[in-house]
């Protein structure tokens, strides 16, 4: 590779984990936002239980800056603070403070200061050891929300600038304090965070995307422009979808135990390419909309991804085909496992805008059978009730009988491997049809064998 494509593949990688952070992290805010939220609006911790043997339970400081009302939005969070006695006959005492004020009032007073809150309902604490607080909390006049009382009390405020630490005390300042509190937020702009962040995320994949195909890319043989380019080819009669399959034998009798760690290498960077795949299929389809040709260059690097996992796909736990491990490269090269597409010259423009939702609905309840539709076991939820898990599909579950007669006979059924390879060839052929690259139905065959021959052109 030249110097420019290796600098354009690092940064699309750099960018493309840039970009799942951002997509991550807008998609949790906008679930948070649409169904984490209670009535009022408020996203709630865990519920903690808060104890200590001094007169004090206090929050570390909270930093929101030292400049009120210069960077601060106005408006922006409400924070609320509810907590409970647990002994019912106590009156508890709840305050937000500045923390030097808080510091001031607690400073020589035996307190435990809490260091983690875990989303789990975990605590830290860090216990400080001295005398009893200066007069009873409700006395001071530098909460800016406070609530006391029996039972449960709930303060709430509206975030602002500064330093700010959460105190709870008995509200006659007495020793040993023992509460269950639970803390909410409320931000108004947390929709159109999250909105924003799947934006620059989207932003940030298409232009990893169009790093990588050109990283990528190879350029058409001299004198022969990529739009005429031969097509593919692809056998008679045939889907012009060309999957193939060699079994090597002898197959070692345990590798497949741990050909799951031996991928992951390639787990890895299939997880980007597809993203790739996605985001580059969006793109044809508009081209496919509005000229009527998928562009050759994004065609051929969607190919190399298919190829890529085909290849991954027959080494492990789609076919366990093969030992040898698969090469790094979106190329056709010498391997037991091949795929390839004809590269169709003019698609249909109505097509597009149906067949990868509606008209492939019939095949993709079939692909969901032969991937994950099996029922493997059942979960006891209790009271006699029972739930179905599925897991698997057909073809694990024929893998997994292959594997088992790897480990026990030796030798792989060639009877069972034409039949995974028919399923495959199924599941790939409905992919190419719903990644719009061909307009032709899938046919509703199963097509076993690890060769389709008698190839001629396809595609015209």
């Amino acid at each position: 590779m030249k110097a420019g494509k290796i600098v354009a593949g690092v940064f699309a990688i750099i960018l493309a984990l840039l970009a799942m952070v951002s997509l991550v992290g807008g998609g949790a805010l906008i679930w948070a936002h649409t169904t984490q939220r209670d009535a009022d609006g408020f996203l709630e911790s865990p519920t903690y239980d808060l104890e200590s043997d001094g007169y004090a339970i206090v929050s570390g400081d909270v930093d929101l800056g030292d400049r009120p009302g210069d960077w601060w939005p106005g408006n922006l969070a409400d924070v609320r603070i509810e907590a409970s006695a647990v002994h019912s006959d106590v009156p508890i005492f709840v305050g937000i403070g500045p923390s030097d004020a808080v510091d001031g009032y607690l400073g020589d007073v035996s307190r435990e200061e809490i260091t983690h809150l875990g989303i789990a309902g975990d605590i830290g604490y860090r216990s400080l050891t001295g005398t009893a607080p200066d007069g009873k909390p409700a006395d001071q006049d530098f909460w800016v929300a406070s609530a006391s009382g029996f039972n449960a009390q709930t303060v709430t405020w509206q975030v602002e600038a500064g330093e700010w630490s959460v105190v709870v005390m008995n509200a006659a300042a007495d020793e040993g304090v023992d509460v269950e509190l639970t803390a909410a937020a409320r931000v108004g702009v947390l929709l159109a965070i999250g909105i924003g962040a799947l934006i620059a995320g989207l932003t940030l994949a298409l232009l990893a995307a169009v790093l990588l195909v050109e990283a990528v890319r190879r350029p058409p043989p001299a004198g022969i422009p990529a739009a005429e380019m031969p097509p593919a080819t692809a056998p008679v009669g045939a889907y012009p979808l060309t999957i193939e399959g060699t079994l090597d034998q002898p197959i070692s009798r345990w590798m497949w135990l741990v050909k799951w760690i031996l991928a992951i290498p390639h787990f890895v960077v299939l997880a980007f390419l597809w993203m790739a795949f996605f985001l580059l299929t969006i793109l044809a389809f508009f081209a496919i909309v509005f000229t009527g040709r998928y562009p050759r260059n994004i065609f051929d690097f969607n190919v190399g991804v298919m190829r890529w996992t085909w290849r991954v796909s027959f080494y492990s736990y789609s076919a366990l085909g093969t030992d040898r491990y698969p090469p790094f490269t979106l190329r056709d090269v010498d391997y037991p496992a091949r795929l390839n597409v004809a590269y169709p010259q003019e698609l249909s423009r109505g097509l597009a805008l149906v067949k990868w939702w509606l008209l492939a609905i019939p095949h993709y309840i079939v692909v969901g059978l032969f991937t994950s539709g099996l029922v493997w076991w059942t979960n006891d939820l209790g009271g006699g009730a029972q739930i179905l898990e599925l897991s698997g599909g057909v073809i694990g579950a024929l893998v997994f009988i292959a594997a088992l007669a790897l480990l026990f006979a030796g030798r792989y059924p060639q009877g069972l491997f034409d039949l995974i390879m028919g399923l495959n060839r199924w599941c790939y052929r409905v992919m190419a049809y719903a990644a719009l690259m061909r307009d032709e139905y899938p046919p509703f065959r199963l097509d076993p064998g690890g060769l389709e021959t008698d190839s001629a052109p396809v595609g015209e």
